[in-house]
């Protein structure tokens, strides 16, 4: 296993499609998910797109710690959370127009963050490792972190979608108590 190198935005790869994979059960995909889940556990996040490992092709990984899940997420795991997932050629399909808007960061663009707005209901559908097709359905931060790894497969970065620019910027002024604080 290996740590992979993170593309930033401006990166050429974060900016295209990527490509289908053609055997979700090859040993290269596999492979390629244990490197991805050791770079996405180093760099302490919860989704991790191929593409952001300089890898061309439809596959992500996520999972949703307990404390960051909504209880109203489906196919939760016992604990509240959502476990480890890998989703080869994923796909997603809103069930509703419901949108509501949250706070998203990545590891592509770090030291920021944006408010984005995202369905707050979806279905998914994708591949696993043993090449088996499966879907659920996903609410809340769930449904917001599945859309916000897919979108990189299409060369969407989060701050492509904020509507209002004054909600985008360093994680560290957005996150500073503002009472009372001078330049």
């Amino acid at each position: 296993m290996a740590i992979l190198k993170i593309a930033r935005m401006g990166h050429p790869i974060l900016q295209t499609s990527a490509m289908p994979v053609e055997d979700p059960t090859a040993p290269e995909i596999a492979a390629l998910v244990e490197d991805m889940i050791e770079t996405m556990d180093d760099a302490n996040g919860t989704g991790l797109a191929a593409p952001q490992v300089h890898v061309p092709l439809r596959l992500v990984i996520f999972k949703v710690s307990p404390a960051r899940a909504s209880r109203e997420d489906g196919e939760e795991g016992e604990d509240g959370g959502v476990p480890l997932t890998v989703l080869i050629n994923p796909e997603i399909v809103p069930l509703g127009d419901a949108k509501e808007g949250g706070w998203e960061g990545c590891l592509s663009i770090p030291g920021m963050m944006g408010e984005v707005e995202r369905f707050t209901h979806i279905r998914y559908s994708a591949y696993d490792l043993q090449g088996n097709r499966f879907e659920r359905e996903a609410k809340g931060f769930h449904a917001r972190v599945v859309q916000h790894e897919c979108d990189h497969l299409d060369g969407i970065l989060y701050p492509y979608r904020i509507e209002d620019m004054d909600n985008f910027g360093f994680t560290e002024e957005l996150t500073r108590p503002s009472a009372g604080s001078e330049d």
